[in-house]
Parts: structure tokens; sequence; C-alpha cells
């Protein structure tokens, strides 16, 4: 077995994971939350945040990794240049998630469903956090798209 057969597995895999966990919160989640009365968004958005972390995190840095040794290991031009690709794109959602998605996860947390503060619905960060989820989902997408893509001359 080449570090090849081991590798590309493993990044399909992953940025496959991650991109399925990000489209589950795009079709699911954020119409969901969006809809949501504001006394039932915040401990619903608290819940399902701590179901996808450590988990998304591990996914999309796994694949980041892997695409970046694979970008440097294989000899294939059209292989090499797609999982480059592929690593920008993961890093570039991985950006997005520790900027803008994350931070607001945070201060989320932080919040008693029973004591929101007085302008919560001023600052409500739901349509933001969704439109940032939405940017990323597209970019992790397109990851896995380029990825197996990728991997066709290797075959």
């Amino acid at each position: 077995m080449t570090w090849t057969q081991l590798l590309v597995p493993i990044t399909l895999t992953g940025t496959g994971m991650a991109a399925g966990g990000l489209m589950i919160t795009v079709l699911g989640g954020v119409p969901l939350l969006l809809r949501l009365p504001t006394d039932q968004y915040v401990p619903i958005h608290q819940f399902l945040v701590t179901r996808f972390d450590p988990f998304m995190p591990i996914c999309m840095i796994t694949s980041l990794v892997v695409d970046v040794l694979l970008a440097v290991l294989v000899d294939q031009p059209v292989s090499r240049v797609g999982f480059g690709l592929a690593a920008v794109l993961l890093l570039g959602a991985m950006v997005i998630s520790l900027t803008k998605n994350v931070p607001i996860n945070r201060w989320l947390k932080t919040l008693d469903p029973d004591r929101l503060p007085e302008n919560f619905e001023e600052i409500n960060p739901r349509v933001r956090w969704g439109n940032w989820n939405s940017l990323r989902t597209v970019l992790v997408v397109a990851a896995l798209a380029i990825s197996a893509v990728a991997v066709g001359p290797l075959l």
C-alpha cells in the first residue's frame, strides 16, 4: 500500500463528513433556527452546537492536512493542483468558522435563555450565523468535489 492509497480515503471521508454535517445544518438547522421564537432559539442553538463540536473541526483539520500532504506527494499535476485547491477551500471554511461562527456560538453559550439581553432582537445573530454557515458549506462541498476529481488521474 502506498501513501496515496492510505491518504486519499482519509481526505474523502473527512471532507465528506464535514460537507454532510454542514449540509444538514444548511438544509435543516438554519431554517429551523430562523423560525423558532426567541425563547426557544437560544437553548436549541446551544444544544446543536455541542453536538457538532469537536466533530467538525476534527474532520476539517484532518482533511486539510491530508490534502496538503497529497498536494506535495502525488506526481500527477492535475491531482496535485486539485488537492492543493481543496486544502485552500478547507482553510477558507476554517477561517470563517473561527472568525465568524465560533464567536457567535461562544457568545450564545454564555446566555441564560430565561434572561436574554433586553436588546436581543436587535443583536440577534441568527441570519448572520446562517449566512456565514452557508458560505463555509459551499467551500467545503467544493473542496469535496475537487478532491474527488483530483482522485481520477490517480486511478
